[in-house]
């Protein structure tokens, strides 16, 4: 689906929708507790679907060895494959698009430690054997999407386990997100200093209620119409949540010259939007997992932004912007990304003619009603 823009402001109120970070933990938490119906606000996604298929899967004993089809949600892949070990001694995981090229070698060489096989071949990945008690040593520069996975299969094991981290945690605010929803589901985990965890065995997941508060993730999109001058006000949101992403808040207030992605690596394109309209040169730093997102989004997001006139400096970890004198008419690729897309929108809020989004239904994967919302707020977007 490709979409046209006809630049118009965007004014109103507008409320993100359910944080799909979130989203994902509690789905697989409630899961685990057999109380799936006593969450309210879950977010409605490719992602969230992919998660929700998959659990299913796993509680299906009659249909064998299970096949879980993860989409193109890295989430769902990382966050299941310690519990399909535990849960069923393993399953089958296709993925879609980019899915399969994003690194899991960190799991791997827990797995050729402790003797679990797996096999990958294209777009799938079986993993058999059994987690056992014990220590399991983790880099914290790849993903903390594999420190997550473990925390929500080592409880579900007979004894004690411990996870080191041996690097730096990078996005460590997700992983006390998962913290979080684990003490709300009566999982008991002791965090010393985001750099070792230790998980008592033999504990099981409790029944609760759970509200999905909104995404800052996706309210940063809204956030950068503001930072151009006018837009929306955005509402529901908690500036206490337990999301990193919460900092686009201060950033639209005040934007540094240099920003340093390592723990918010999802803000860069609409953190991009914003540089491309300020006066100056912006600098993103410590960003070399991006380019193993849905896209390469280093370099995606210096094409979307070189199209619409900005200058764009890439490094094997780092983007360097330098502001447009304006935003132009241009046609820009979406990159099979929801995060380029939903950018290269509000750019084209402002521009100085029509613009073109070719691949705009990447933005089902996270906000479906995206440019439902767009249009309600006022902009003009016709699908070609």
């Amino acid at each position: 689906m490709d979409i046209r823009i006809t630049p118009h402001a965007l004014t109103g109120e507008v409320t993100p929708p359910p944080s799909k970070s979130l989203s994902h933990r509690a789905l697989i938490a409630a899961t685990l507790a057999g109380s799936v119906d006593r969450i309210t606000n879950l977010a409605e996604s490719q992602d969230i679907a992919a998660t929700k298929r998959c659990m299913e899967a796993l509680f299906d004993i009659e249909n064998g060895f299970p096949t879980l089809d993860c989409g193109e949600s890295g989430s769902t892949l990382r966050f299941l494959i310690p519990l399909a070990l535990v849960l069923r001694g393993g399953a089958k995981f296709t993925g879609h698009g980019r899915l399969m090229e994003r690194p899991q070698e960190p799991y791997f060489d827990i797995f050729r430690e402790k003797g679990i096989h797996f096999e990958k071949s294209g777009n799938e990945l079986t993993v058999t054997g059994a987690l056992t008690p014990g220590v399991y040593k983790l880099p914290g520069n790849v993903s903390s999407q594999f420190v997550t996975g473990l925390l929500f299969a080592l409880p579900l094991l007979p004894g004690d386990s411990e996870i080191d981290v041996t690097s730096a945690l990078e996005s460590r605010e997700y992983v006390m997100m998962t913290q979080d929803v684990l003490k709300r589901f009566g999982v008991a985990v002791e965090n010393d200093g985001a750099r070792r965890f230790f998980v008592p065995g033999g504990q099981r997941y409790v029944p609760c209620a759970y509200t999905v508060e909104a995404d800052w993730s996706q309210a940063a999109f809204w956030f950068a119409v503001r930072f151009a001058g006018s837009g929306p006000e955005v509402l529901g949101l908690d500036p206490a949540s337990s999301q990193g992403d919460r900092v686009v808040a201060d950033y639209a207030a005040r934007f540094p010259d240099v920003i340093d992605l390592s723990q918010i690596p999802d803000l860069l394109p609409p953190l991009a939007a914003m540089a491309a309209v300020r006066a100056g040169e912006t600098r993103f730093v410590n960003a070399a997992r991006l380019r193993m997102k849905e896209s390469d989004r280093i370099s995606s997001t210096a094409a979307m932004l070189r199209a619409f006139g900005a200058e764009c400096r890439e490094g094997p970890d780092s983007l360097t912007v330098t502001s447009a004198d304006r935003i132009r008419s241009c046609t820009v690729d979406g990159a099979n990304d929801h995060r380029i897309v939903m950018a290269a929108a509000i750019l084209a809020a402002r521009a100085d003619g029509p613009v073109t989004i070719l691949g705009a239904e990447a933005v089902s994967k996270s906000y479906p009603t995206f440019f439902e919302e767009y249009k309600r707020l006022g902009g003009i977007a016709d699908v070609l």
